[in-house]
């Protein structure tokens, strides 16, 4: 039965790349989307816990966490509240280094316990017009203290060197939350997040709720899933996938059940052959159904080759290239690879209908 599948496949080469172009697409676009949603959901997990804080606010509803803006007046409030120890305001900039897109510049108050925990490996910590660059990306741009750093359209000294053990940190720049804000166009009285560190004893399921009910325009998150799920692109991306899935199915499974009707039809002397030999009608249905999913496979194995490469440029196209990463994991290339193959099934489903109920002298009358 294979030969014979691979033989009439062969047999109708344009019609058969042409399903299975149809088919790629729709898995291709599953791959970049689900790869966006995973580094997204990395980056948002990063931001949690900057500077090893134990929990991180953010304003509600945000597009995303670097999109968050909260008043500066709110760190004294919050340093006053009982179950914090310390708390420090941070202003994100994206897209401020010219030589590396994706890096983050983060502005820290000197005083603040970000800023104290930071481990220099040379050089000294950052004062005004200067910067603190991570080792990661000093030895990107091969960058050393002493040396000019341009970040936006304004140069800055690069002051020292650090490692901070976190990713996002060490490919990015500290400066000053004066100049960050300045860099970011934001007012003096506005940050993006502020990082807390909890008092002894308490939970962060504890702390999240009693500054839900304080602050009712904050999101404090200390698990990086809840930072997912509070970010507005994520949720847009996650129906994004599922939109794409459900349109994937649908056109899909219509190009592969026209392909295969039009074989059927083509090929009913054929069919009535196999059916006058003895051909069962589970056998006969296992033949559309095995180049049903053949259609499906070659389809799926382009589009998982072509999603591997939209997905490095879906970040960029989206205006999200400055600080997500796609994530390309083995489960979501199995999802997405599983779509392909349903597809298939689900195509395959009439045409099976219609060959099983085919008789032979039926079909032989009508040829």
């Amino acid at each position: 039965m294979i030969g014979l599948i691979t033989a009439n496949l062969h047999r109708r080469t344009a019609r058969t790349a042409l399903t299975a172009a149809g088919i790629a697409v729709g898995v291709a676009a599953i791959v970049a989307l689900l790869a966006l949603s995973a580094g997204l959901n990395q980056t948002a997990g990063q931001l949690v816990h900057l500077g090893r804080a134990d929990l991180g606010l953010f304003q509600r509803d945000a597009g995303d966490p670097t999109s968050s803006v909260l008043p500066l007046s709110l760190v004294t409030r919050l340093r006053a509240q009982p179950e914090i120890v310390d708390a420090t305001p941070i202003q994100l900039v994206v897209g401020a280094v010219p030589r590396a897109p994706s890096s983050v510049v983060f502005g820290v108050d000197p005083s603040g316990f970000i800023a104290r925990r930071l481990v220099l490996t040379s050089g000294h910590a950052a004062g005004p017009g200067q910067v603190v660059v991570g080792d990661l990306l000093a030895q990107q741009l091969r960058l050393s203290a002493g040396r000019q750093l341009q970040l936006g359209s304004r140069d800055f000294q690069v002051a020292g060197i650090f490692h901070a053990g976190i990713n996002f940190e060490d490919t990015g720049v500290i400066g000053t939350l004066r100049d960050a804000q300045a860099l970011a166009s934001r007012t003096p009285d506005e940050v993006t997040t502020i990082a807390v560190r909890l008092a002894a004893g308490t939970t962060p399921a504890a702390a999240e709720r009693e500054l839900a009910a304080t602050f009712p325009g904050l999101t404090a998150i200390s698990d990086p899933s809840e930072a997912i799920r509070a970010g507005a692109n994520s949720e847009l991306i996650s129906k994004a996938v599922l939109l794409i899935v459900v349109l994937a199915l649908i056109i899909g499974a219509l190009a592969v059940a026209n392909t295969m009707l039009a074989a059927v039809l083509e090929r009913r002397r054929e069919l009535a052959l196999l059916a006058t030999i003895g051909w069962s009608g589970r056998q006969l249905a296992g033949l559309v159904l095995g180049e049903a999913i053949a259609v499906s496979l070659i389809g799926t194995c382009a589009g998982l080759m072509l999603g591997l490469a939209a997905s490095k440029l879906l970040p960029g196209a989206l205006g999200l290239g400055s600080f997500i990463s796609p994530q390309l994991t083995l489960w979501g290339l199995g999802r997405a690879a599983l779509v392909g193959v349903t597809i298939g099934v689900i195509g395959a489903l009439y045409p099976i209908w219609r060959v099983t109920r085919m008789r032979s002298s039926v079909a032989l009358a009508l040829t």
